[in-house]
C-alpha cells in the first residue's frame, strides 16, 4: 500500500505545548494546518503560542507562502481530519485516552494518510491496537520547541508497515527535521533514556547534598553540553583517545563503567560491545583524522561561545548566567 507524502493540509490533534509547536513548524513551512482540542480556551492559547513563535520563526526563514492565518481550528475531530494528507496527534500520556482517541481518528481519517504521536514514553502497538488500517500509524517523538529542535524520533508499532516508517520519515524531513529511525520499539525510544539516566543521576546529586540544581546544569553548560550540542558522545569519546580513537578510549576508561560513580548499572564490557562501538564511531568519523576532528570541535566550541555571548549580551543576560 502506498501512502500520501505530499503534504498541503497537516492536521494537528492536541494543541499544548508539543502540538502548537508542530502548528508552528507546519506553518512556517507554507502548509495549511487544522487543528483540535477539547478544552476549553484551546484555540486562543493556541493562536498566542504561534504569536510568539512566529519571530524566531521568521529569523530562521519562512518558506514562500507561509502565514499564520493558514491555521483553522476544528470543534469536530472527525472534521479536523476528513481532508489531512498527515496526521499529527500530541494528547496526553495516557494509554485509555490514546486507545480511544486514536480509534476516532483512524475511523474519521484517509486510509493512506499517515498517523503520527508525540508520544514520549507509550508504544505504538498498544495504543494504537483498535485503529483501522494500523499499517500507516508510527511515533513520532519531537522535543521541545517542535519549531526549532529538528530531531524526531520515529517508531513503528508490530503492524506498522516499514512502508509507513519511510514515509513519515519522508514528511518530517521535509519539515526540516531531522528523523532518526528507532529500529526497536522500546520504552523511552533513544534520546529519553539517555536524558533520563542523566536526570535520575542528576537527582541523586541534588539528594545526597553533592551540589545545587544549578552547579549541576553548569556541569552541563560548560562541559560536555558544548561538545553534545555538535559532536554528540560517541564521538566525543573517540577524541579523548588520542590517536588511537576509540579502542584506547574504551581500554583505558572502560573500567571505570565498573566503579560506583553512579547508581546506573553499566552493560558487561565484553570484546563484541567494545568491536561494536568501536565499529560504529569508525563509521562516524570516515575518513577524517583525530587531528582534523579535533580541529572541527575547538572550531565549533568557538563558534558556540561566540553565538552564546552574542545572544546573551541581546537579551540583557552576563555570559555566566
Amino acid at each position: 500500500m502506498s501512502f500520501v507524502t505530499d503534504i498541503k493540509i497537516f492536521a494537528a490533534l492536541g494543541t499544548g505545548v508539543i502540538g502548537a509547536g508542530w502548528v508552528a513548524r507546519a506553518l512556517a513551512h507554507g502548509l495549511d494546518v487544522h487543528a483540535w482540542d477539547p478544552a476549553p480556551g484551546a484555540e486562543a492559547a493556541l493562536r498566542t503560542r504561534i504569536a510568539n513563535a512566529w519571530p524566531a520563526l521568521q529569523a530562521q526563514g519562512l518558506a514562500p507562502g507561509a502565514a499564520m492565518e493558514r491555521l483553522r481550528f476544528f470543534a469536530d475531530l472527525d472534521a479536523c481530519v476528513a481532508d489531512a494528507d498527515f496526521i499529527q496527534e500530541s494528547a496526553p500520556e495516557r494509554l485509555d485516552l490514546k486507545l480511544d482517541l486514536h480509534a476516532r481518528i483512524s475511523a474519521a481519517a484517509r486510509p493512506d494518510v499517515i498517523i503520527g504521536s508525540s508520544t514520549s514514553g507509550l508504544l505504538p502497538s498498544e495504543f494504537y491496537a483498535q485503529v483501522q488500517h494500523p499499517q500507516r500509524c508510527v511515533v513520532g517523538h519531537p522535543f521541545n520547541p517542535v519549531y526549532l529542535l529538528p530531531l524526531v524520533e520515529v517508531v513503528g508499532g508490530e503492524r506498522t508497515a516499514p512502508a509507513a516508517v519511510q514515509a513519515a520519515i519522508g514528511i518530517y524531513s521535509a519539515l526540516g527535521m531531522r528523523p532518526l529511525h528507532v529500529r526497536k520499539e522500546v520504552p523511552g525510544f533513544i534520546a529519553d533514556r539517555l536524558l533520563e539516566a542523566l536526570w535520575r543521576e542528576a537527582l541523586h546529586l541534588v539528594n545526597d547534598g553533592v551540589a545545587t540544581t544549578g552547579e549541576i546544569d553548569d556541569a552541563i553548560r560548560f562541559g560536555a553540553g558544548l561538545r553534545w550540542s555538535f559532536m554528540g558522545t560517541f564521538m566525543t569519546y573517540t577524541l579523548a583517545g588520542g590517536d588511537a580513537g576509540m579502542r584506547h578510549f574504551m581500554a583505558q576508561f572502560g573500567p571505570a563503567l565498573k566503579l560506583p560513580w553512579t547508581y546506573l548499572q553499566a552493560p558487561e564490557l565484553t570484546e563484541a560491545l567494545i568491536d561494536d562501538v568501536v565499529a560504529g564511531t569508525g563509521v562516524q568519523q570516515g575518513q577524517r583524522s583525530i587531528a582534523e576532528l579535533e580541529r572541527y570541535r575547538d572550531d565549533c566550541l568557538l563558534a558556540v561561545l561566540g553565538a552564546i555571548r552574542e545572544t546573551k549580551a541581546r537579551h540583557g543576560f552576563v555570559f555566566e548566567e
